[in-house]
């Protein structure tokens, strides 16, 4: 099977955007991501994939903590910059939640310690025990068809 074609056809199902973070040292460190799933109620459990070229696996196995905040629609911005998409400039300045850094004003943030680890192809799935949780109201930045839609 060809690989534009699996990408294509997984792009027609319409999901939110996350930034997924951490910090090392006392440095923040925050990446794009649309692969999140809530998997569990009892424990409270999300899971995040991430490529294993990206810079952040290694950052997550470090601490051994992440936080996802959903971007709200008027985030495109911070969608961009952490996808790489934007010349940085400034650095960003991250919200404080749950010991955490998160992107201020998102749809939700949740801070989680890793709960597992898997292996899966190219990427490595984190499996997140929820530690603190917020959520406001507010529309959700979605990614479908390889363009962001507000």
């Amino acid at each position: 099977m060809d690989d534009r074609l699996f990408r294509n056809a997984m792009g027609k199902f319409a999901t939110g955007i996350t930034v997924v973070t951490t910090e090392v040292k006392g440095v923040s460190h925050g990446m794009t991501a649309n692969a999140f799933v809530s998997v569990s109620l009892n424990p409270k459990l999300i899971l995040v994939s991430i490529d294993k070229r990206a810079k952040m696996l290694g950052f997550i196995q470090e601490t051994k903590k992440f936080a996802v905040s959903f971007l709200a629609a008027d985030q495109k911005d911070e969608s961009m910059r952490f996808a790489g998409q934007l010349k940085e400039g400034s650095p960003y300045l991250f919200e404080r939640f749950g010991e955490m850094p998160v992107i201020k004003d998102a749809l939700a943030n949740i801070a989680c310690t890793v709960y597992n680890e898997v292996e899966a192809g190219d990427h490595v799935l984190f499996i997140g025990e929820v530690t603190d949780l917020k959520a406001c109201e507010g529309d959700p930045l979605l990614y479908f068809q390889a363009t962001i839609e507000t």
